[in-house]
């Protein structure tokens, strides 16, 4: 039997899409769609600019550092190491899907892919660079300043051009083909019956009020205990820290449940490690609801149906610096 290819199966996807169009709108989540539109050469400089840790002071933290994509574009950790170990403030949210999301960042600071890319390279808790510093990187190695000509048909590279690259690769990461996914579209073997228990407790009992659509969350925001207050150190204020407003407090952007499985531990501060530690506190804190042991496995089951195809690729291979290009400070 021939081996359909990622691109392939999503134009397969698309057809079957098409034609079950009216039974998928009786459901709240919908299979991912492939990439509509992208501009291939800057997909291409915008992989190298991901995995490039010269974007960073230090010369040894890029995008992939605490968006890794071999561990679901996540880092598995409560909170990010930035710049000097610096412990970060927040769970690193996934890079996949991200395309989908309302905004970017979980208190929704970043409009888009483009306004989100630029950030953390000037953050001093994070690449602790400053965009003059990462563009003299860049524009003291030719490859780079070819690259870049070529790619946007004119000399010169600024942040602009940086961000909107890494935000077209960003774009197809996309993961389609879950299991789940497959269900949607017709395959009743796709998910066992226990599996679609777990679905169907996930709609009754109300969680598909916030988790829904494709990225089965992203597209709007929530606050974090509803019904019991949720207890945490961290600081972070949420929605409220961006728009100056009391009644935004512990609003966060809903996440994705796409490929939870694989992006622990969960919550903004990366307080659930397991996925039924987080089940049983989305149940109580959102929901008023207590779990069984059984209705938890039932709903974790489901949640692991939602792993995609994971993004493959080879391996970009970074121009080397020239002698004129700023070393790394990694230390003080």
């Amino acid at each position: 039997m021939t081996r359909y290819t990622q691109f392939g199966k999503a134009l397969v996807a698309m057809a079957v899409l098409g034609a079950c169009g009216s039974l998928l709108a009786a459901e709240p989540i919908q299979p991912i769609r492939p990439v509509q539109s992208i501009n291939l050469a800057q997909v291409e400089l915008g992989k190298k600019l991901y995995f490039d840790p010269r974007l960073s002071k230090s010369g040894f933290i890029s995008c992939n550092s605490c968006h890794n994509l071999s561990m679901g574009g996540t880092d598995n950790l409560p909170t990010s190491i930035g710049h000097n170990w610096q412990e970060g403030p927040i769970n690193a949210p996934t890079v996949l899907n991200s395309s989908l999301n309302v905004a970017q960042f979980w208190d929704g600071r970043a409009a888009d892919l483009k306004e989100q890319a630029g950030g953390p390279i000037a953050n001093p808790g994070e690449m602790a660079a400053s965009h003059t510093l990462a563009i003299g990187v860049l524009e003291s190695i030719p490859e780079y300043v070819t690259e870049f000509e070529l790619v946007f048909g004119e000399e010169g590279i600024d942040i602009d051009k940086v961000t909107q690259a890494i935000a077209e690769f960003e774009k197809t990461l996309v993961t389609p083909d879950s299991r789940f996914d497959q269900w949607l579209l017709g395959d009743q073997d796709a998910i066992s019956d226990f599996e679609r228990e777990g679905y169907e407790l996930f709609k009754t009992s109300g969680c598909v009020a916030c988790h829904n659509g494709e990225a089965v969350g992203g597209n709007s925001f929530q606050k974090m205990g509803v019904v019991e207050p949720y207890i945490t150190k961290s600081e972070a204020m949420g929605m409220a820290g961006v728009t100056g407003k009391d009644a935004d407090r512990f609003k966060f952007k809903v996440p994705t449940l796409r490929n939870v499985e694989l992006t622990y531990p969960y919550f903004h501060d990366g307080a659930a490690q397991t996925l039924t530690e987080a089940v049983d506190i989305m149940g109580r804190l959102q929901l008023g609801k207590k779990f069984t042991e059984e209705e938890n496995a039932r709903i974790a089951a489901f949640l692991k149906t939602l792993t995609g195809d994971q993004p493959t690729f080879l391996m970009p291979i970074l121009p080397p610096s020239t002698d004129k290009t700023p070393p790394p400070k990694p230390f003080g």
